[in-house]
């Protein structure tokens, strides 16, 4: 007899209970994802104005090590690891491109001025070339849509601030 009471007192979740529940965590998770999208964004672009001052600091050294020269666009950035002295020991990924894809880097025609850049949250390059008087060249209307995250030693004229 008491056991059978306590039985009757204990209460099981209903199916309607449980399909509100459901329903409140989809709506939970429908507003907060887009937010977390956005902070790996967000993440993902600290990280690569990051290795791009890394980048770009092994180029200056690499600048002053060998007769003040850049590496050419066709020895790309791995130039940078057999460098002496070795400023860094691998050339980082783009977080923005898929698969393993180094940062981007082009050399103005006269060899003065670079820009390293990695293609931004939209995995498009809109950067397309720098000018021999260091001006960051980019396709589009890159002064107002730009997403692109670069370094350069020339001029981020073009590229929305914070980016270059």
């Amino acid at each position: 007899m008491h056991q059978q009471n306590r039985l009757q007192g204990q209460r099981a979740f209903t199916l309607i209970e449980m399909m509100i529940v459901i329903v409140v965590i989809a709506i939970l998770l429908g507003v907060l994802l887009p937010q977390f999208r956005g902070t790996q964004d967000e993440a993902r672009m600290q990280r690569a104005k990051s290795e791009l001052r890394t980048v770009a600091t092994a180029m200056e050294s690499y600048y002053i090590h060998n007769s003040n020269a850049f590496p050419t666009e066709a020895q790309g950035l791995t130039q940078l690891i057999t460098a002496t002295p070795r400023v860094i020991s691998s050339v980082p990924d783009d977080p923005f491109r898929s698969g393993s894809n180094d940062y981007s880097y082009q050399l103005s025609s006269n060899s003065q001025y670079y820009v390293l850049y990695s293609y931004g949250p939209d995995a498009t390059a809109a950067i397309t070339d720098i000018s021999t008087a260091g001006v960051v060249q980019c396709s589009g209307a890159c002064a107002t849509s730009i997403d692109d995250i670069c370094m350069t030693n020339g001029n981020p004229v073009g590229a929305t601030s914070g980016n270059c």
